[in-house]
Order: C-alpha cells, then structure tokens, then sequence
C-alpha cells in the first residue's frame, strides 16, 4: 500500500481536502506532530508522499523551534533524492530554505481570498485547475522567499511574486492554501483571532467570502493534486 506522511504545526491546519483524495487514492496516510512526534527519526525514503503544512512560525526560527532544523535536514535528504513533497505555506517556505534560498518577511500580510496568476510553467502543470478563471484561493502569510536556484515558478500575486513553485520531478510548494475547506475555516477564526485583529481583518466579512468561494477551491484543488499524483506514479 501507499503511504503518506503529514507534518502539522497546528491541528487545526490539517490536509483539508487532501486526507479524502489521499485515502481515495489508496494511500495509508498519518500524521507527525511537529514539536512533539520524532521527525529527526523519520527517514527521507519511508513514505512515498511526505506533505508539509502550514503553520505561524517562521520557516527560520529554530532557535526558538528546535524541531525545524529537523524538518530542514529531513527535506534536504528527501528533496536530493527527489522523492515525491509538497509543502503548503510554512512547508513551502520550508522547502525553499532546504534548496538554498532566504525566507524572510513579506512586504504585508497576505490574508484573504485572491486568485492566483500562473505563469506559463503554472499553465502547463497541473496548477492549471488553479487558474483564475476556474477558483480563488485562500492566502494567509506574513513570510516570503526568494525563488530557489533551478526551480520552475508557477504562481504569483501582486504582493506575493514566489506563490508556488516546482523542483525537480516531485517537489511541489505553495506559499498559499490550496487544501481548505470552508466549511472549517471557523477553527483558524479562532485560533488566529489575534493575528486577525492585529490585521484589522473582518471575521464575517472572511467567513462570507469564505462560504462563497471555498466550494470551487475544493473542487480544483483536488483537480490539481489528482494531476500531480497522477504524474508521479502515485
């Protein structure tokens, strides 16, 4: 059987979409707790997917979060071996630092709903089920990163230049969040409520573009992923 492993930062920043298209897809998927799981012993070929996901911290702050160094070596090993990775928000930031590239503070924060712009590399990928005609997609960062040496940009925004990239044959890295579903966005309300209020962001005015456009996201996004699973073997 398949197998994948998840990284999660926060439980409430889960697979979303992806934990149904994954077990449809026959895989045997769990979870590591970051922080709390031992992901120093987690060897780079043992899942044939490993997802890394989101969560408030910064992709350079081991210092203050230990268990990121160890989530860096692991992704260095895993991406040399170009072994099959995807990295949403914190995780793709993650990933651009394993291949050599800064991560650093974005000019804002980039909260909200907002259709990604692909490039010719996105259009021809399996990004395609993103394209602005077809989906919106949810963003929530503060972080960027500049765009690793040899990597294939797919996405941007106005504020975010590096949305998604890919590398190699089994990297693929979104700054955005392509796997949630509206229907529980209501945890992340609460559990980022500070970072809301400091944003000066409406809750219901987030929850109603939310309940609108996170339906189409969850269609195309599970579009996506199929395509690239699809082109991986998996």
């Amino acid at each position: 059987m398949k197998t994948a492993v998840a990284i999660r930062h926060l439980a409430f920043e889960d697979l979303g979409t992806l934990g149904p298209l994954l077990s449809r897809r026959g895989f045997a998927w769990r979870y590591l707790e970051a922080g709390i799981d031992d992901i120093a012993g987690l060897e780079p070929h043992a899942a044939d997917l490993l997802v890394v996901l989101g969560g408030p911290i910064g992709a350079y702050e081991e210092a203050y979060y230990p268990f990121l160094a160890d989530e860096l070596r692991l992704l260095v090993r895993r991406l040399a071996a170009d072994l099959p990775t995807l990295g949403i928000c914190l995780g793709a930031q993650l990933m651009a630092r394993a291949l050599g590239a800064r991560v650093y503070p974005g000019p804002a924060k980039e909260i909200g709903w907002k259709p990604l712009s692909l490039t010719p590399a996105g259009r021809s990928s399996p990004l395609v089920h993103l394209d602005p005609e077809l989906t919106s997609i949810l963003h929530w960062h503060g972080d960027t990163f500049d765009l690793p040496q040899g990597a294939r940009l797919l996405a941007s925004t106005d504020l975010c230049p590096h949305q998604a990239f890919a590398w190699g044959r089994g990297a693929l890295a979104f700054q955005c969040h392509p796997e949630v579903r509206s229907r529980e966005l209501e945890r992340w309300y609460i559990g980022h409520a500070a970072e809301l209020a400091a944003a000066g962001l409406s809750v219901p005015r987030l929850r109603a573009e939310s309940l609108r456009l996170g339906p189409a996201l969850e269609r195309q996004c599970t579009r996506c992923v199929e395509d690239w699973l699809t082109q991986l073997g998996l």
